[in-house]
């Protein structure tokens, strides 16, 4: 059991390894491919070679990330199989569906038409290469809009049944698992601030062009596409932020209370803009759990419900119950969940011994379309994963992780907003090459981008602990039941291996970036 606990924990890291750097290449592919489809738009409307070359120079930058995007995100959907094969067989009928139409429709899309945009040019015709970029730009952000329709089911799975036969929760509405709200949301916010990140490298790279006196116009009019695409979608991830906000607190109330550091409900809750929060053995209610914050009063309230008076519950309410309030404790979901295991449990042990009245009986129980089903779902089996959570405390994530991860996004995020304001307006005047201060600014915006996002996958996943999907399986019973040593070797050689992968994908574009774009095209 300590073994498998071990592994457990090993699965955990290494899953988080290889998301974390996969997530370092996929939003640049995201936006670029874009951007990259409107410059050659422009080019083909206009014939202008400075708008061909500059679109060449950016589909290099393109090309390195989504190479190596590629080959980390092959390794994240086989660990599904290899590392978490009980997840895989419980709902791989729900979670497989779009991470196959990912690969049949939009991977092989981008994999098909990238060839003819590096390798079309003066091979086919401009417009036969122009749709070939805009389908590559597309692939790519379909191959997103697939693999996130899966991770929202795992944060509100919907659109299934369970098959007591097979032990099996398999699909009954592809609609509903497409178009779930949170599904919506995920996406448009995930996509938007991919599409922010983006457009901050853009203008970092052609910063550093002027900050150096080179490739001066192709730098002006990189920034000045960038810079309002950045802004539109800088707004737009703000937008799309508030509205998760919005689900977050309907669906995962646990994930709210934990980033808000929110410990007693309240109505007319404040939003802390800042804070300090005091050493866990401190934390017990709102009243000690800061050393200092400030807060606008009834915000979250106002953010999650739309409401100033809205009740937020808190972590205490959703670990002790609050009636009041309509929030059941979670001992009472616990117990309810190991009753509904123990069935499981019965109608295992009645089929090995050909039991087939006990069996019936207990189909009865799981049968949505008769009375006694539908209660048995709705009472007992809805708390199904909470019937192998040992301890009301599993269920509190890591309350400062989270906190801190959230006013990152949010700060960062803002910041963004103000920088391409200011660089679009200074660029547009022509001002922009003489304010180095803020071209160095804007350089430094790169890492500071990437915190953000990575901040955002840190609060989406952790926040969903101790669940690989809410509410149904826990992480401890998601697992592959295999040794802990080959998990932590294999972790090891992922941390080796992708590190060696990012060293030579930075190495590979500060190379391309300071060799420029092509000397044979130069025409300043």
């Amino acid at each position: 059991m300590n073994d498998f606990l071990q592994t457990v924990d090993w699965s955990r890291a290494q899953f988080a390894l290889t998301a974390v750097y996969h997530w370092l290449f996929v939003p640049l592919t995201l936006g670029l491919s874009v951007m990259i489809a409107i410059m050659e738009t422009r080019y083909y409307r206009t014939g202008d070679e400075e708008l061909k070359r500059m679109t060449k120079f950016w589909m290099r930058i393109f090309g390195i990330n989504f190479a190596i995007g590629v080959a980390t995100g092959i390794i994240l959907e086989f660990e599904f199989g290899t590392n978490w094969s009980n997840y895989s067989h419980f709902v791989g009928d729900i979670f497989g569906a779009p991470l196959a139409i990912e690969g049949i429709m939009a991977f092989f899309m981008e994999s098909t038409f990238i060839a003819v945009m590096f390798f079309g040019w003066d091979r086919v015709s401009r417009r036969f290469h122009l749709a070939a970029t805009w389908l590559t730009a597309i692939g790519a952000n379909l191959s997103a809009l697939w693999i996130l329709v899966a991770n929202a089911w795992m944060q509100y799975p919907t659109g299934c049944t369970f098959n007591l036969d097979t032990v099996r929760n398999e699909m009954t509405s592809f609609g509903d698992v497409l178009l779930s709200p949170v599904a919506v949301d995920k996406f448009t916010h995930t996509v938007t601030s991919s599409f922010a990140l983006a457009a901050v490298v853009v203008v970092a790279i052609s910063a550093w062009y002027l900050l150096h006196g080179r490739e001066r116009l192709l730098a002006k009019r990189s920034i000045a596409l960038a810079s309002v695409f950045g802004l539109i979608f800088s707004l737009a991830a703000a937008l799309t932020g508030d509205r998760s906000g919005a689900v977050v607190a309907r669906y995962q109330p646990m994930k709210l209370a934990a980033m808000e550091g929110l410990y007693d409900g309240e109505r007319g809750a404040g939003l802390t803009v800042i804070g300090l929060l005091r050493c866990e053995e401190s934390r017990s209610s709102n009243s000690d759990a800061f050393h200092f914050k400030i807060e606008i009063p009834k915000m979250l309230s106002v953010m999650s419900y739309r409401d100033s008076e809205a009740y937020v519950a808190g972590i205490n309410d959703l670990l002790a119950g609050n009636p009041d309030e309509g929030i059941m404790s979670a001992g009472e979901k616990m117990r309810r969940g190991r009753e509904a295991v123990a069935e499981l449990e019965r109608f295992r042990q009645a089929r090995d011994a050909g039991d087939e009245r006990t069996m019936e009986e207990i189909r009865r129980k799981f049968d949505p379309s008769t009375e006694e089903g539908e209660s048995f779902l709705r009472e007992y089996f809805a708390y199904f994963g909470y019937g192998y959570i040992t301890s009301p405390e599993e269920l509190v994530p890591d309350v400062p992780l989270l906190f801190y991860s959230f006013r990152v996004m949010v700060g960062v995020g803002t910041l963004m907003i103000v920088l391409f304001a200011i660089v679009w307006w200074l660029n547009r005047r022509d001002r922009l090459e003489r304010r180095r201060w803020l071209l160095w600014i804007a350089i430094m915006a790169v890492p500071l981008a990437y915190m953000a996002s990575q901040a955002g996958w840190i609060i989406a996943e952790v926040g969903r602990q101790p669940w690989a999907i809410q509410g149904m399986m826990p992480v401890s019973v998601a697992a592959t039941d295999i040794g802990s040593a080959s998990v932590a070797t294999t972790f090891f050689i992922f941390l080796a291996l992708f590190t060696l992968l990012l060293a030579a994908e930075l190495r590979i574009m500060f190379k391309q970036i300071k060799i420029g774009p092509d000397k044979g095209d130069d025409k300043e």
